[in-house]
């Protein structure tokens, strides 16, 4: 069984490279937070459905390549998966159009077989989802899946949850989207939202706001990312600042949170206090914003992935 599950999408990934060409990968919000923690030494596992399409065979190639067990993904026949295209501006920060109405997915937990995937959520030391994750579901699966926590963490399973509110997904339906975010919140340990999604959603004034928002909510552990220029943590410790290393200037902002969330997890897991985690979550997303696409190529980020660079 995997030391961290995460559960979410994976969708093909087109990215514009302009004069009407398009670079074709893979991503997803949470998937990317998987492979970035396989790449850091953490034994990891994803849930989701696919299709029985070869994007899907790719997928899978792709998860084993990188390290990613499988074991909780189901497959669907005649399904695919969704799609999405990034579009980046001249300052790296990127939009998205998506086509993922009928992805395989959004059923994971109706699915015959969704027990099975049950089974290794509970069977986890660290369960990590999204907004984007909750968004995906009917009520049926979302019960199921919030059912899952509560039970998992009375098993001593933490649950790490990553706001990343996306409006589009929730139908633009914000007491929705706050009514099941809020019900997730109550089932977790440690939360790494993004200070712009919580002003959104909350109408936080500021980061320290989210902050007081989530200690409140018996959360034990809370970062507040905060654009390019800093991480706010509290834990046992009290609460901190903990600055960027340098300000670099973005090709693609894509998967900035994701990677940060997959540094700040490896980090904490190998025993690293909250702050020099945040650190390490600045240090990857760092290199992550260097490049476009949500995953990129580990040739040329393996020193800025390699443990000892990281977490020291």
């Amino acid at each position: 069984m995997s030391t961290v599950i995460a559960v979410g999408e994976v969708m093909i990934e087109l990215n514009h490279e302009g004069e009407g060409r398009y670079h074709q990968a893979f991503g997803g919000d949470t998937f990317n937070t998987a492979v970035y923690l396989a790449r850091l030494g953490v034994d990891v596992g994803y849930a989701t459905a696919l299709g029985d399409d070869r994007f899907s065979d790719h997928v899978l190639t792709l998860a084993a390549s990188e390290g990613v067990k499988t074991d909780a993904v189901l497959r669907v026949p005649g399904r695919m998966p969704g799609l999405y295209v990034i579009d980046t501006n001249d300052r790296g920060e990127r939009s998205f159009s998506y086509w993922r109405d009928t992805s395989p997915a959004r059923d994971l937990f109706e699915l015959t077989g969704w027990e099975e995937v049950a089974e290794r959520l509970l069977a986890a030391k660290l369960i990590y989802l999204s907004a984007i994750t909750l968004s995906l579901y009917r009520p049926t699966g979302l019960g199921r899946l919030l059912a899952m926590l509560e039970e998992a963490r009375k098993q001593g399973c933490l649950v790490a949850f990553d706001s990343n509110f996306r409006p589009r997904g929730w139908q633009g339906d914000l007491d929705r989207a706050r009514l099941v975010v809020g019900e997730a919140l109550k089932r977790c340990d440690i939360a790494l939202p993004t200070f712009d999604d919580e002003q959104t959603l909350w109408n936080d004034r500021d980061p320290l706001a989210t902050i007081e928002r989530l200690v409140g909510l018996g959360i034990s552990e809370v970062v507040v990312k905060s654009g390019a220029d800093s991480a706010w943590v509290a834990s046992k410790a009290g609460i901190e600042q903990v600055p960027c290393p340098q300000i670099l200037t973005p090709v693609d902002t894509t998967a900035a949170g994701d990677s940060f969330s997959a540094a700040y997890l490896a980090a904490r897991l190998a025993g690293a206090p909250p702050r020099l985690a945040a650190d390490a979550g600045h240090r990857l997303a760092g290199a992550v914003i260097q490049h476009r696409g949500a995953i990129i190529p580990r040739e040329t980020t393996i020193a800025a992935l390699s443990p000892p660079k990281i977490l020291h």
